[in-house]
């Protein structure tokens, strides 16, 4: 079953993974890749919607390997295709997790397509040097992704990408590090996640026998976690005085918490607003203020909820 958080539902479209990453223990765990149906998926959307859900996450861990299992050709892009199709008054479909190497032309075009599938997408990377990748034992074609967010951002210039590093992977190099450095400074993404590398026993890199010291791992994403947040703030000053929708989650202190289609529950930026608005609402938003991970602003056509106290500074970081 979904699970639901307030107006948004997290669907699970498949289980367990078949990809051979050294430092995870999904597969053994969950087992290989297993697909649900599409038409039991497309029918839990549908009933999702009429009980009052306004976003629907697309999960599992490779949501781009969605049918390989069954048979399917594009299962993902056709997969999308047919729950925009089957539940138009759906507002927001939000698709998380896909694998590098996997996200296909056909993907894309379904995503620009339909207006319901929101232009965001989360692409775990885990590293930009290629020889990590591959000790990593993970697609190590680094021109695939400049090719793939080139063909992406030209078919949807809005898009949000996200993505996730994992730093001081064992035998991370210094050059290695400048590398993954280089790699986000050139590709900007909108959101980025960084962990340093967790030892785990029963996976190949535990035997590995260079593993990075704990203050360098440390160090390592202190320094990508800046660089980041300085691309951050720099795309959200783009916002300040366009307006967006926003889903309202919550509110409380005379503030209201929502987020834009370039923020994913928890893992993504806020946008916080004066006054108490209904939740489960997507209501539009004149974006004031910026600051590197979240937006303040006012209900757009609610001129009289302005507050001046919520025009927060700029926040400052360093390049």
């Amino acid at each position: 079953r979904a699970a639901v958080q307030g107006a948004t539902a997290y669907v699970k479209i498949s289980d367990g993974c078949r990809r051979p990453c050294a430092f995870c223990t999904i597969p053994q765990i969950k087992g290989t890749h297993t697909s649900r149906p599409p038409r039991a998926i497309v029918e839990e959307a549908r009933a999702l919607r009429d009980a009052g859900i306004q976003e629907l996450i697309i999960i599992a861990q490779d949501t781009t390997d969605y049918g390989h299992d069954l048979g399917l050709k594009n299962g993902l892009a056709t997969l999308l295709d047919q729950i925009a199709t089957a539940v138009p008054d759906l507002p927001w479909i939000r698709l998380m997790y896909a694998y590098p190497g996997y996200v296909t032309d056909e993907l894309i075009d379904v995503m620009a397509r339909h207006p319901q599938i929101l232009p965001y997408l989360d692409i775990p990377l885990q590293h930009g040097h290629r020889e990590t990748l591959k000790r990593m034992r993970r697609p190590a074609n680094i021109e695939w992704v400049y090719r793939t967010l080139e063909k992406l951002r030209a078919a949807m210039p809005d898009i949000a990408i996200r993505t996730t590093f994992i730093v001081g992977y064992p035998g991370e190099t210094d050059e290695e590090f400048a590398g993954l450095r280089q790699f986000v400074q050139e590709l900007r993404f909108d959101r980025v996640g960084v962990f340093t590398y967790s030892y785990e026993a029963t996976t190949p890199s535990a035997t590995v026998s260079w593993q990075v010291p704990d203050e360098v791992k440390e160090a390592r994403r202190e320094e990508l976690m800046l660089l980041q947040q300085s691309i951050s703030l720099q795309k959200n000053q783009t916002f300040v005085g366009h307006t967006l929708p926003v889903l309202i989650d919550g509110h409380g202190d005379g503030v209201s918490v929502g987020r834009s289609y370039r923020d994913a529950p928890e893992v993504d930026g806020l946008i916080f607003v004066p006054g108490e608005l209904p939740p489960g609402e997507i209501i539009p938003i004149r974006i004031d203020g910026a600051m590197a991970h979240d937006l303040t602003g006012y209900p757009e056509n609610m001129e009289s909820f302005r507050s001046d106290s919520l025009l927060l500074p700029l926040t400052q970081v360093a390049p």
